[in-house]
């Protein structure tokens, strides 16, 4: 038999008849797939807020917003409990609660920052610290304008709720008194390396408002600052940082037999600190030993109060600690501190204790404490001072419990 091709209308209902065939088999899948479609679209639309909600929450989230612009707020606590063992000394105990600070902080905008600082104590409040601060205001060059605690060697710089110690040494107190050198001015700060050694170099010029440096400076001369610190790295382990200040204001009116008398006269004081610490790499967090050393010269050009007419004071001081850190909470330390006031003939309480009329007049200091972190935010300290020396005052002992704490971001900032 001889086959015979299909002809072209059996070929075309071929076709149609296997094309139906597909679209019945694909139409059940396919009305699935809408099914699922349509109750996707009902569920999402169930789902989405309204137009009064979304306004709402758009709002909502937009005042939250606005706390990134409030300053970083801390507060600390200083609390200073103090027996007292001396001659003519009535109270043996002291219970103080020495400063309640609270902490301002704010990125202003990428190039500057604002910081405050204001003790709150039972008499009064007052600003400690305010100043903003400039960044590369010149290449390596930060400019601070406000009131701020200068530069004057290392500890100067701290507040007193982040020493090492209950209070500052003794012959920092003596040269600028108990609250250290802060006045108002500006700070010039720039930061490099030569090789391997980090260098800062300040330069600073503030109001000659120091009682004890400038108290005759009638006509508010500014006084100007120098600080100049380099930093080693010895070993991976081990570093020193050195430094050098120099400090210069004026005094021009003087009482000099009950009659001001007035002249141009300069108080030149210089310093120079030196920092050595270990501290392994693997347990820094467990084992350190710092040394610190600062020595202070003053040279101050006065009228003499007897009437003798110009003379120059040159007292002079120092005090070195060693403290180590015997485990991650505990920190011990000792620390010896020693003044010596110019021998004048003349002295008197209107020069402070730069000058004695003794000529082995000298007053010296011998600490040990004891730190306990309980947390970042908490410490404790136990710490005991014996004071004596020659003429400048009867020999002291003191036993004191410092606690301090912290609230808020800045935990316990030296400045």
């Amino acid at each position: 038999m001889i086959e015979r091709p299909l002809s072209c209308l059996a070929t075309s209902a071929l076709l149609v008849a296997l094309a139906g065939i597909g679209a019945a088999q694909e139409a059940p899948a396919e009305d699935e797939l809408e099914a699922l479609r349509r109750a996707a679209e009902a569920e999402a639309a169930a789902e989405s807020p309204g137009v009064d909600q979304a306004a709402e929450t758009t709002f909502k989230s937009g005042g939250l917003g606005l706390q990134t612009l409030n300053p970083e707020i801390s507060v600390t606590g200083d609390f200073v409990g103090t027996y007292t063992d001396a001659k003519g000394v009535d109270e043996d105990w002291d219970f103080n609660f020495r400063g309640l600070g609270l902490h301002f902080e704010a990125y202003l905008d990428p190039y500057s920052r604002f910081k405050a600082a204001v003790p709150v104590n039972e008499n009064e409040a007052k600003i400690g610290e305010a100043y903003f601060t400039r960044y590369g205001v010149l290449p390596g060059v930060n400019m601070t304008l406000g009131k701020f605690r200068q530069q004057f060697g290392v500890v100067n710089r701290w507040h007193k709720h982040a020493l090492d110690y209950v209070d500052f040494p003794l012959p920092l107190r003596e040269v600028f008194g108990p609250g250290g050198l802060n006045q108002t001015g500006l700070s010039l700060d720039w930061g490099g390396s030569l090789g391997d050694v980090s260098q800062e170099l300040t330069l600073q010029v503030a109001d000659g408002e120091n009682e004890r440096a400038f108290g005759a400076n009638e006509e508010n001369r500014p006084s100007v600052l120098a600080h100049y610190k380099s930093y080693w790295d010895l070993t991976a382990s081990t570093y020193m940082e050195f430094g050098l200040t120099g400090l210069l204001g004026w005094n021009e009116t003087w009482d000099v037999l009950g009659v001001d008398e007035e002249d141009s006269l300069a108080t030149g004081i210089y310093g120079a600190d030196l920092t050595l610490l270990w501290e392994p790499t693997d347990r820094m967090r467990y084992r350190n030993v710092e040394w610190r050393t600062e020595f202070y010269c003053v040279d101050k050009d006065i009228l003499a109060p007897d009437g003798s007419g110009r003379d120059t004071l040159k007292p002079w001081g120092l005090y070195t600690s060693l403290q180590t850190k015997v485990s991650r909470t505990v920190d011990l330390g000792v620390r010896f501190d020693y003044f010596q006031p110019d021998a004048k003939s003349y002295a008197d309480d209107s020069l402070f204790n730069y000058a004695n009329a003794e000529d082995d007049a000298h007053r010296w200091l011998g600490s040990v404490y004891l730190t306990w972190s309980q947390s970042p935010f908490v410490r404790y300290r136990i710490e005991y001072n014996h004071v004596d020396g020659s003429d400048m005052g009867e020999e002291e002992h003191h036993v004191m419990l410092q606690v301090i704490f912290a609230a808020g971001p800045h935990k316990h900032e030296r400045y």
